[in-house]
């Protein structure tokens, strides 16, 4: 992850929006990150957040806060988007997942930024077209849509694809938070 991380910031210029996907989980934790100006997207990096699984939960979870704040520091993003929790067969499985999830939320939001929530049949019908979308068809759209991507995981493509449906829908969720 660090060779991705070398990059300088470079900041989008006025009227372009950065977009931080996040696609949680306590083994990898994928991120992507695009711009948008309303109607075009451009892919900026990905990349994914490894944990040791012969760690400890908690020195997991860390490395997961310490990986996510190294993208923010990097990247700067504007607005962030998480992938909601699905419920495993197991209750144990899902409730670290919803830890790994809670990390994945809290970093934005440390940086002042509101975090939108996605359920992940939202994000393969944006993206795909079906809320049954499998891996390989997300990550073909990921290659369409934003052609100079180049996710090496499937948790990057996921996350790419968080960011393209918080892109599609920002607008929708500002003006519901404002309302409230």
């Amino acid at each position: 992850m660090s060779s991705m991380l070398k990059t300088p910031v470079i900041r989008p210029k006025a009227g372009l929006v950065r977009i931080i996907g996040i696609d949680p989980g306590l083994q990898n934790t994928g991120w992507g990150i695009l711009e948008t100006d309303g109607v075009r997207l451009t892919f900026i990096s990905c990349g994914t957040i490894h944990s040791d699984s012969k760690r400890a939960l908690s020195d997991r979870l860390m490395q997961i806060h310490v990986g996510l704040n190294q993208v923010m520091e990097t990247w700067s993003p504007d607005e962030a988007a998480v992938e909601e929790t699905f419920v495993n067969k197991s209750g144990s499985s899902t409730l670290k997942l919803g830890q790994a999830r809670g990390i994945a939320m809290v970093v934005p939001a440390l940086y002042g930024l509101d975090v939108a929530e996605y359920a992940s049949t939202r994000v393969k019908k944006t993206v795909v077209g079906a809320g049954r979308a499998g891996k390989q068809q997300i990550g073909a759209m990921i290659g369409y849509l934003l052609p100079k991507a180049t996710p090496k995981s499937e948790d990057a493509a996921d996350a790419l694809a968080i960011a393209i449906t918080h892109a599609h829908f920002r607008q929708s969720a500002a003006l519901l938070s404002a309302s409230c």
